[in-house]
């Protein structure tokens, strides 16, 4: 590089005669190498859940919103067992949430497959998804007997893949004209039929586990349905985005589904937390942070108000023995608050935005205030002040 500055017209001579050593390449690079090698089993089974996840969460989003502002708009008087759907514009939010809100297993399963087994794998994911989702069993094949859910949903996606790379090793060896039949015949027909077979074999015991989740979550109240409020709100604040975040919040949408409205109050809750408590310090703390930080600060209480717990991460980057406490703090005080005053939410997302379709709105912006000043206050007791030239 420095040659090219200082003796440019050295080497533009050297080039124009001929005279220039010829490069070799000695093999792969040490990065090329490293990343050559194998993922770990964790690491490649993480990276398949959470390429369905992402390809997930837009329907969930979109189609809980819409329901959730069908039952914002409808009038409950008129038919209470018909709430949501009572009025024309309600019925048709409701309608097109749950066209969207449908699509949630199915997608789920399919990209799952899909990061196993590349495209041939998604249209078999897809199917085990629906699967999955109808509950169908050999006896009742049309479904409705039992509830896979989320799970099972999670179980075809992972074994229609690796059916089809199965598929893909049976079929290596055939001859080379007839290539065409593999992606066009063979992975499709075969692929979908097997993984329906294996889906419905575990479709039942995928319903158990489920309904067993459900009544053990029904049947919580007092102290544990707030001790679970907690766990599940605290983990927002965890890694702010990262895996244990998206645990939290898959689990919370998953049980949407099942009707447990409380569970995803309390993990929104806690995901609004890391940015508000944050931009609360460095609002009333200002002589914890540098001048930048507190303008990210201001930043933060929109971020927080959206529900995006991304806007902590540059403050937890670089104190995260103090934040990442104080954040965890916070969101398993607004959890347990939720929980324990009855919030509940059908909206997976929006944070502050959605309030009118939350059950029990007051005091669920209680829990989130009293939650983002025990963050703030914990976080101010951790920080020491900045001495002058620091701040």
């Amino acid at each position: 590089m420095a040659d090219g500055i200082h003796k440019a017209e050295d080497l533009i001579r050297q080039a124009t005669g001929g005279n220039v050593p010829i490069y070799h390449h000695s093999g792969a690079a040490q990065g090329a190498e490293d990343a050559s090698e194998e993922e770990g089993i964790g690491r490649r089974i993480y990276k398949n859940l959470m390429n369905g996840v992402s390809h997930m969460l837009p329907f969930v989003i979109g189609g809980g919103i819409l329901i959730a502002l069908a039952f914002l708009l409808d009038d409950y008087s008129i038919d209470p067992a018909n709430f949501g759907k009572n009025t024309p514009v309600a019925a048709y939010l409701k309608t097109i949430g749950e066209f969207s809100f449908g699509m949630m297993l199915p997608v789920l399963s399919g990209y799952i497959a899909m990061s196993i087994a590349d495209r041939p794998g998604l249209a078999v994911g897809f199917v085990a998804g629906l699967v999955a989702k109808s509950g169908s069993t050999f006896a009742n094949p049309a479904g409705g007997d039992v509830n896979a859910g989320f799970l099972g949903a999670l179980f075809a996606g992972f074994a229609a893949g690796y059916l089809v790379l199965l598929l893909k090793k049976l079929t290596e060896k055939l001859p080379q004209s007839l290539n065409s039949v593999r992606p066009m015949i063979i992975y499709p027909v075969f692929g979908i039929f097997a993984g329906s077979v294996v889906t419905t074999l575990i479709n039942p015991l995928m319903g158990m586990i489920n309904d067993g989740l459900t009544n053990v979550l029904n049947s919580m109240n007092g102290t544990s349905k707030v001790l679970l409020g907690m766990v599940v709100a605290g983990m927002q604040s965890v890694d702010m985005g990262g895996p244990v975040n998206k645990t939290s919040y898959v689990f919370g949408t998953s049980q949407l589904a099942e009707g447990n409205f409380e569970i995803m109050a309390a993990v929104m809750a806690g995901g609004m937390i890391p940015p508000l408590a944050i931009a609360l310090c460095t609002t009333f703390f200002k002589n914890r942070f540098t001048q930048k930080e507190r303008e990210s600060g201001l930043v933060n209480y929109l971020l927080g108000l959206s529900f995006i717990s991304e806007g902590a991460i540059p403050f937890a980057a670089n104190d995260p023995l103090r934040v990442i406490p104080s954040c965890i703090a916070g969101s398993a005080v607004a959890g347990g608050l939720s929980m324990m005053f009855g919030c509940t939410l059908r909206a997976p997302h929006g944070g502050i935005f959605v309030l009118p379709t939350i059950g029990n709105p007051f005091m669920y912006a209680l829990a989130i205030l009293l939650g983002s000043v025990a963050g703030c206050l914990i976080l101010a007791v951790l920080k020491k002040p900045l001495k002058n030239q620091d701040a």
